[in-house]
């Protein structure tokens, strides 16, 4: 039965390290990642309608006491 070679063993771990190492580098790179929702602007634009300019109420005549 033969002997295991092993002395390319050194050769082959330090080789692949840094070569798995630069691929899933790569593949980062190439990712895309979603922005994180941007803060709402607290100004809001009123729309230019005349009837939401004033407070209105509405009685519904069940509503009333009586």
């Amino acid at each position: 039965m033969p002997q295991l070679d092993t002395s390319t063993w050194f050769i082959t771990i330090t080789t692949t390290l840094p070569t798995l190492y630069l691929i899933t580098q790569l593949k980062l790179l190439n990712t895309h990642y979603y922005q994180p929702p941007q803060q709402k602007n607290s100004h809001k634009q009123t729309p230019n309608n005349h009837w939401q300019l004033k407070w209105t109420k509405i009685y519904l005549p069940y509503s009333q006491l009586q």
